[in-house]
């Protein structure tokens, strides 16, 4: 069997075994990380496999915490309310899709960040429906008929709940890109001209990427909602959205399991920098000055040393290393009977 499939195999073995040995406070750095591979799995698709840049994932995780918030402070059950929001959420997408993505490039990308600013402006405006810059309060602990996560189990069961609906996400990418969708938007990312001279319906496509790209951030953002019972405006900052990018950029653009690599590291390395910039003596906005600084480098960084991402880089380590094996044939040489290599015929003079 495949390599990938063995990682991938341990890789969910582990992500179940792994709750048990954390804390509350490491088990809700695990609920976030998860949270961030479903935005970014969802980012990854739209950008890395459809090339569509967009800077506003941060809004669409915004529109489905508030959508599953205020749909449960008013009365409908939570698990409904947490399986409205991504549909909400994806049917602002089409709406802001249809003019936006005529958009090209880095015009795409600061369409979907102002359209960020928008959704942080008119969050805090609404008082009555929002919680306004105060935010929202009261959001009740997600419950199935009834019954919800006892309370001394509550991260614990969050953080069951998050990586089950992570692998469903991962698995959903993987399935789609294996496709024959999945083949049309690689095409896109290349050529849309090329893509739509093969036959192949560019605006649809990319419309329905869009949305299912804000699907996933609307999901995660359900679960953030009923996760942390509040949210509000600074809940949904820009650098969440440069965030998510440099997570799939670190991971792997085009790769369906970058995202998990990707949101590992950065979150991590958030982490860390949260702990340097709050230091006594440091300023108030020492933390967010040093996010936006340091993803700032990472991004040249990886764009100069590794441009297609670290898993790639890491995949093509290991194809090098079994050419140059023993056992192996060396590049531009077919391996012949017991591993022997075969030099290519030479060519008429």
């Amino acid at each position: 069997m495949r390599l990938g499939f063995w990682l991938g195999l341990a890789a969910a073995v582990g992500s179940l075994l792994l709750p048990l040995l954390l804390y509350d406070a490491e088990l809700t750095i695990y609920v976030f990380i998860g949270l961030s591979i479903i935005v970014v799995a969802g980012l990854n698709l739209l950008y890395g496999f459809a090339g569509q840049v967009s800077l506003g994932q941060g809004a669409f995780y915004a529109i489905g915490a508030y959508c599953a918030g205020i749909l449960a402070r008013r009365g409908i059950p939570p698990l409904a309310a947490l399986l409205l929001a991504p549909v909400l959420t994806a049917a602002v997408a089409v709406v802001v899709g249809l003019p936006v993505l005529r958009l090209r490039g880095h015009y795409l990308a600061f369409a979907t960040l102002a359209f960020q600013l928008i959704v942080l402006s008119i969050a805090g405006q609404f008082r009555e429906l929002t919680g306004g810059d105060t935010g929202l309060t009261g959001i009740p602990d997600l419950t199935v008929a009834g019954v919800g996560f006892p309370l001394e189990r509550r991260a614990f069961g969050y953080a069951y709940l998050t990586w089950v609906l992570t692998a469903l996400a991962l698995l959903l990418v993987h399935n789609l890109v294996a496709s024959r969708p999945g083949r049309g938007l690689r095409a896109l990312a290349t050529s849309e001209a090329a893509a739509r001279g093969s036959g192949v319906p560019v605006g649809r496509y990319k419309l329905q990427v869009f949305a299912l790209a804000a699907a996933f951030a609307g999901l995660a953002g359900g679960v953030y909602a009923f996760f942390l019972s509040y949210i509000a405006p600074g809940s949904f900052p820009i650098l969440l959205s440069i965030q998510f990018l440099v997570m799939s950029a670190v991971g792997g653009v085009a790769v369906v399991w970058g995202p998990v690599l990707g949101a590992v590291l950065i979150y991590i390395l958030a982490q860390v920098l949260q702990t340097i910039g709050s230091q006594p003596g440091m300023p108030l906005h020492a933390p967010a000055e040093l996010n936006y600084a340091v993803y700032g480098l990472v991004l040249i960084l990886i764009m100069l040393l590794l441009p297609e991402g670290i898993v790639p880089a890491l995949r093509s380590a290991v194809a090098s290393g079994r050419l140059r094996s023993p056992g192996g044939a060396a590049p531009g040489m077919a391996a012949g009977p017991g591993g022997a290599p075969v030099p290519p015929p030479a060519r008429r003079q």
